[in-house]
């Protein structure tokens, strides 16, 4: 009987850890091919001009004054709970998750989210679900090769990622994670990735109509996923001076994946809904 369930454990192995495991690694590696597709397609250029020097200079800005104002004094205090050098790399990394919310605080929110909102709906258009995009703005048939250009005033309400105080405060809440030696950082960006991963597919829900409930059933069954997702997109937020530019490559990391899982949904709906076969002669076509 033990050797029967140690067998059983081990088929299960595969279903248990493997896919799951392979399945988050293909989730996180959205993030980098969201860069690279971004660089490959130039019709995505133009979002980031009007955008990138301001976000540029406010990055700098904000992560200067940060760093010359608050540095020290951190590394000071933090120091107090760490030994070795571990109080500097922790120091760092809380100035720059500081750094990373009073710029989403005073950028991302009033000035990125529109522009990703646009980029989103043009990846999907260009991977064919201008379906989905059509019905909550409209997509001209001229400049099929532009996406971009395709795109027309939002008629409902479009919102890439809702602004949210509980995520702020969470953030804000957590950072004092950093000043646990070694393990703080990687369990602060993971635990602020369990809240950050599923507001990057807001859109895509937004365009299948889901509901709250709908929402949670959906993120749900794949809750680690997310959490890997929102993990790295945090720390590619953490890289000075580059975080607005990533803030805009994950529009596209996060529709690219939003294209995979409309497919599969949709393939899925096929075969639910395709005649089952018979053999039996008398029965309808």
């Amino acid at each position: 009987m033990p050797q029967q369930q140690q067998q059983s454990a081990l088929r299960n192995v595969p279903r248990v850890v493997i896919r799951p495991a392979w399945d988050n690694t293909i989730v996180v590696s959205y993030l980098p091919k969201g860069i690279f597709f971004f660089l490959a397609h130039p019709f995505l250029y133009p979002m980031l001009k009007t955008r990138l020097l301001p976000a540029f200079l406010l990055s700098a800005f904000v992560l200067l004054n940060l760093f010359f104002w608050t540095y020290l004094p951190q590394v000071a205090f933090l120091s107090i709970f760490h030994k070795g050098g571990s109080a500097w790399v922790n120091g760092t990394f809380l100035v720059l998750g500081e750094g990373a919310a009073a710029v989403a605080l005073l950028f991302e929110a009033f000035l990125v989210d529109e522009t990703q909102v646009d980029i989103f709906d043009a990846v999907m258009i260009h991977k064919g679900y201008e379906d989905l995009v059509r019905q909550h703005r409209p997509v001209s048939e001229e400049n099929l090769s532009d996406p971009v250009r395709r795109l027309g005033k939002p008629t409902k309400d479009s919102v890439y990622a809702p602004f949210s105080f509980r995520q702020i405060a969470e953030f804000i809440l957590l950072l004092p994670l950093n000043f646990v030696p070694y393990v703080g950082v990687p369990l602060f960006l993971v635990l602020t990735g369990y809240r950050a991963g599923p507001f990057q597919h807001w859109r895509y829900f937004h365009l299948l109509g889901f509901d709250r409930k709908q929402r949670e059933q959906f993120v749900c069954r794949r809750r680690w996923q997310y959490t890997w997702y929102g993990t790295i997109y945090l720390f590619l937020q953490l890289v000075p001076p580059f975080s607005m530019l990533f803030l805009l490559t994950a529009a596209v990391s996060s529709a690219l994946w939003a294209a995979d899982l409309e497919a599969a949904r949709r393939e899925q709906e096929e075969r639910i809904d395709a005649p089952q076969y018979t053999d039996d002669p008398d029965a309808a076509v």
